[in-house]
């Protein structure tokens, strides 16, 4: 990143990062007005461009393993109110509030949020018949991605687009929980102090990437926990085996086949552990979830994890990257164990959003994961 900084005056990382050009550490409101400082430098600059005309953009990402497209445009704060577009995770306050404040005083979304819809032909003959033509931007990245970006300021195009949309009865969230949040409540307080409010400022919409259920990539996260709550290891697994049959796999590691399935890493080896029948009482798709349950039957009950979000005991990473960083942390004495486990499908991110329901903090690692400032809504 230093390096991008050094020597390119062109990187959004300008932006982001506004107090390096001072060599100085800022957080807070300080560094919120700072970033919005550096924003309007780059207007006044022309670096950035407006659009003269209200538009989408179609914008495709491919990498070795990942293939997306779908729409960038402005979702509606309404919407997400009214429970169209629907969440799966739970938000904290202060964290909705603190990015409030953030755009709030930067004045524009740069990150969109990640929403997915059931795959619709007619919106993917839409968009194939708009990648026909020249891509306004197309470049790569030195991590072997390539992206696309075509403008959409067809009138008729986007009243197509618009139309379909409007029939779907629920969008979902795939990623940004939080921005989602933060963007309803700014809407909320910029109505209640606009006397003139009409529901056509841009405040009430935020900036997101709009694609279908089947370019979601959905991975899990692992629990790595720092000690074993004062059990031995001997004392633990006989814990354990009150709801699992146990199997030691020695330095086999295990990879999870089914739902109901979990890879552990303690003291040096690998075990799987199946969910015995007799505890799979459930009574709704949340019960069902594999990270809930292992909340339930292991973290809660066993290890003294009550409070997912605070408890420092506990950590996450993505089940992306390989196996072999979990067994790194286990043995050097960071944390003694570590789980691991099937990712959740679309079909129970959906179910659990539509019952009402939120999953425990870190069920999902969701790809794409986008770029920051590829397009600016402004508020």
């Amino acid at each position: 990143m230093r390096a991008r900084l050094d020597y390119n005056p062109y990187s959004f990382l300008h932006i982001l990062n506004p107090a390096y050009k001072f060599q100085h550490t800022i957080s807070g409101t300080q560094k919120f007005q700072l970033i919005k400082n550096r924003y309007l430098e780059f207007k006044e600059e022309d670096t950035f461009i407006q659009d003269e005309n209200p538009c989408f953009y179609v914008y495709k990402m491919e990498t070795r393993d990942l293939y997306c497209c779908g729409i960038i445009a402005a979702a509606s704060a309404e919407d997400y109110k009214n429970d169209i577009i629907r969440k799966h995770e739970e938000t904290i306050a202060s964290r909705e509030e603190l990015f409030k404040e953030y755009v709030k005083t930067v004045g524009f979304n740069t990150e969109p949020v990640l929403l997915t819809y059931e795959n619709k032909p007619e919106i993917q003959q839409i968009l194939e018949k708009i990648m026909l033509r020249n891509p306004e931007y197309e470049f790569a990245t030195r991590q072997r991605e390539t992206h696309y970006l075509w403008k959409v300021e067809n009138e008729a195009e986007i009243a197509q687009i618009q139309q379909f949309f409007a029939k779907m009865n629920s969008i979902y969230i795939a990623d940004g929980h939080h921005r989602c949040a933060s963007s309803f409540l700014l809407s909320k307080e910029s109505a209640e102090n606009n006397e003139n409010h009409t529901g056509k400022e841009s405040y009430n919409h935020f900036l997101s990437y709009f694609i279908p259920e089947e370019h979601l990539k959905i991975y899990q996260f692992r629990r790595l926990i720092t000690d074993l709550n004062g059990f031995s290891k001997e004392d633990f697994l006989i814990r354990l085996d009150e709801h699992f049959r146990i199997e030691n796999r020695k330095l086999d590691a295990y990879t999870p086949e089914q739902k109901h399935q979990f890879k552990m890493y303690l003291d040096g080896e690998f075990y799987s552990l199946f969910l015995r029948k007799t505890s799979m009482h459930f009574t709704n798709t949340l019960s069902r979830l594999d990270s809930q349950i292992l909340y339930e039957r292991v973290l809660a009950p066993i290890l003294g994890i009550k409070d997912l979000r605070k408890d420092k005991r506990i950590s996450y990473i993505p089940g992306k990257k390989d196996i072999l960083e979990m067994k790194k942390l286990v043995d050097s004495g960071e944390f003694a164990v570590g789980f691991g486990m099937m990712p959740a499908s679309i079909s129970e991110i959906k179910q659990i959003a539509d019952e009402g329901l939120t999953m425990p903090p870190k069920s999902t690692y969701i790809e794409p994961k986008l770029r920051s400032g590829l397009t600016i809504y402004e508020f």
